[in-house]
């Protein structure tokens, strides 16, 4: 068996085995037009089968590289967001050609789009690594999103949207049942859906756009925290705290479960010392 991730164990992937999330394209995604990934269904049971659906829209990325690159670039994304690559793990390009049966060339495509989004680092003559985190990066990108959530509450309830807040509601469900069966994994996706329902149904596209800039980062932090022992339940209650608040129009209650879910997530990784403050660089010979 061939690990194209160098020095990491037990990651799921290999030259003789299937991702442990396999990845296959929803019709829509099979369209041309690239901004057909911007139109697909949202539905609970989309984490089951199309997790990589939940990880372009949220990045809003159509997408619509080269199907290698884009298949190198989805597995390595969801697994840096799944925790499955750390910080400082280091990336085999030749591994990881060998692994998808290709040149080099959509590995150093899919790797360039990954420097871009931030969570990889391609030193000059050095193996590529994923990209170090320090408490101030999370802590500024979790400042930014307590913020534009909470915006995105607040125009839920100007909106009133019931038939977008009764889909929330589904979302919900998803995460309950999540808990009940302790599954962090499928927890944290059905959370990513309900964050996309969420934005979709404020009706602001440019605040869709900038929640989006955010990108594989954002999604990174936000499963470390809910991986964090008694995290879950905490997060189930807040979000069933925020839908009753979407229900009642009660503004103040549904903007303060909105910062409540995500401070706390920032508290969570913040007492966990897991996250150094400064961590050290990449020392790879």
């Amino acid at each position: 068996m061939i690990e194209f991730f160098e020095g990491v164990d037990n990651l799921g992937f290999s030259a003789t085995t299937e991702s442990p999330h396999p990845l296959p394209l929803d019709s829509d995604f099979s369209s041309q037009d690239p901004t057909a990934l911007l139109r697909v269904r949202l539905e609970p049971s989309i984490v089951d089968y199309n997790r990589r659906a939940l990880l372009l829209l949220s990045i809003r990325d159509a997408g619509d590289r080269a199907p290698l690159a884009q298949e190198i670039f989805d597995e390595i994304a969801i697994a840096i967001v799944e925790g499955r690559l750390r910080p400082g793990d280091i990336l085999n390009s030749v591994d990881l050609a060998r692994r998808f049966g290709t040149s080099r060339t959509p590995v150093r495509e899919a790797l360039a789009e990954l420097e871009r989004q931030g969570t990889v680092v391609i030193p000059p003559r050095r193996r590529p690594y994923i990209a170090q985190l320090t408490l101030k990066q999370i802590k500024d990108v979790y400042d930014l999103r307590a913020s534009l959530n909470s915006l995105v509450s607040e125009l839920i309830i100007e909106r009133s949207p019931k038939d977008g807040v009764r889909e929330l509601w589904k979302w919900y469900e998803a995460l309950e049942q999540d808990v009940a069966e302790n599954k962090v994994d499928e927890y944290f996706w059905h959370n990513v859906g309900f964050r996309l329902v969420e934005a979709r149904i404020a009706g602001n596209e440019e605040l869709q756009k900038i929640l989006a800039l955010f990108g594989l980062r954002t999604l990174q932090f936000r499963h470390l925290s809910l991986s964090l022992p008694g995290r879950l339940q905490r997060s189930l209650e807040d979000h069933r705290r925020l839908l009753l608040a979407y229900d009642e129009g009660d503004t103040l209650t549904a903007v303060a479960a909105t910062r409540s879910l995500i401070q706390m997530g920032y508290r969570a990784i913040e007492q966990s010392g897991l996250v150094p403050t400064d961590p050290s660089v990449n020392e790879e010979e």
